[in-house]
């Protein structure tokens, strides 16, 4: 099959990252080298985290946000779920415009040229019986009347820009009260926004919500009324089989940030139960450690392979690399909200990439070989 046998573009539904902290572009490679206890991990690389965001300033949050959402676009991501969650000054002091950062990251991401969902944390503590530490104080409001009235000003802010939308993300079932979440899952309701959650991404949160309350985190949230078609569960790293049929009865989400998972050691996920239960499947960048959009995407079968030792191991249908593409574009735009036909790309099939692919191998070729670095491939 030559070239000259196949159409001159390849159409595609340009790439989603649902799960977004800009802000942490500014940590590329400060957390890569063993700390100072043998105990290096996921709780030691957060404390590096509210290190950094100790020194952000509205100026080089819009900074830094720029930078890592003009790399996106460059990867051929033109929708971003930033799951925000620095609304403070230092010392938890709000700024006049309790939204001040918000509107600077969502700036960014426009002049950027991206599409954002702005997905609001909400952050209540640091978790049951602890005390916040510094940075973290920065993420949390006075109240939860608070949290939701910033919520509505931004809805009200941004009612007329179809490039935006909001949602709301209460962070994770650490840091929110567990007599915090029935008013949530009202609030998202009734107005109809994505409500995404940190679920299950460590052990440790696992242990202490169920000793707090009895249950594991998505049986808790399961309980509350949380669960819909606009629910979606960030990592899952740590799902029971259980846990994924009650997701799929919702057709519910689970967003994968595979290569900050990756980073963090985090482990590796049941996508087979999750694919078999109907759970719908999106990618995020998380943390930038990475920006690369095809590694997100093809993880979900690659890493999929790792665990299970075989191949074809995630897919439900014939044809894995349009499963895969449609996870890592049109479904993360419809976990932030962007419903219907999104911005496309354009794949130049006369590019050396496409040299002795056979016509009707583009995807497969796309998925499994591609890389952001493939210059002059979109047009």
């Amino acid at each position: 099959m030559t070239l000259d046998s196949r159409p001159e573009v390849l159409s595609l539904a340009a790439f989603t990252t649902a799960h977004s902290h800009a802000f942490q572009r500014a940590m590329r490679g400060k957390t890569q080298r063993p700390g100072p206890v043998p105990e290096d991990d996921f709780w030691t690389w957060r404390e590096a985290m509210y290190a950094v965001v100790e020194g952000l300033t509205p100026e080089r949050i819009e900074a830094v946000a720029r930078e890592a959402f003009r790399e996106l676009h460059d990867a051929g991501v033109r929708t971003v779920g930033e799951f925000h969650y620095v609304h403070h000054a230092r010392g938890g002091v709000p700024y006049d415009d309790r939204n001040e950062l918000a509107h600077r990251v969502i700036r960014a991401a426009l002049d950027s040229g991206l599409r954002i969902s702005l997905l609001r944390s909400v952050y209540e503590r640091a978790g049951h019986g602890r005390s916040l530490v510094a940075g973290q104080d920065r993420f949390v409001d006075k109240s939860l009347d608070e949290s939701l009235r910033a919520i509505d000003d931004l809805i009200g802010s941004y009612a007329g820009d179809d490039r935006v939308r909001i949602g709301i993300a209460p962070h994770s079932t650490r840091a929110v009260h567990p007599a915090s979440w029935r008013e949530l899952v009202s609030f998202a309701r009734n107005r109809s926004l994505p409500f995404h959650v940190h679920v299950a991404e460590q052990p440790r949160e696992i242990a202490e919500c169920i000793e707090e309350t009895g249950k594991r985190p998505l049986e808790l949230l399961s309980d509350e009324g949380a669960l819909s078609e606009r629910f979606v569960v960030v990592h899952g790293t740590h799902l029971l089989p259980h846990e994924a049929v009650l997701l799929g009865e919702h057709r519910a989400f689970v967003c994968m940030c595979a290569t900050t998972e990756r980073d963090l050691g985090d482990g590796l996920p049941d996508l087979g139960a999750l694919r078999s239960n109907g759970v719908r499947l999106c990618t995020g960048i998380d943390s930038h450690v990475v920006c690369d959009p095809f590694e997100d995407m093809r993880a979900l079968e690659t890493h999929e392979r790792l665990r299970t030792r075989k191949r074809v191991a995630a897919a439900r249908v014939g044809h894995p690399a349009k499963e895969l593409w449609a996870s890592a574009s049109t479904e993360g735009a419809e976990a932030c909200g962007f419903l219907g036909e999104g911005p496309m790309l354009s794949a130049r099939t006369d590019h050396p990439f496409f040299a002795f692919v056979d016509h009707g191998d583009e995807l497969d070729a796309l998925v499994f070989s591609g890389t952001r670095a493939l210059d002059g491939l979109f047009s």
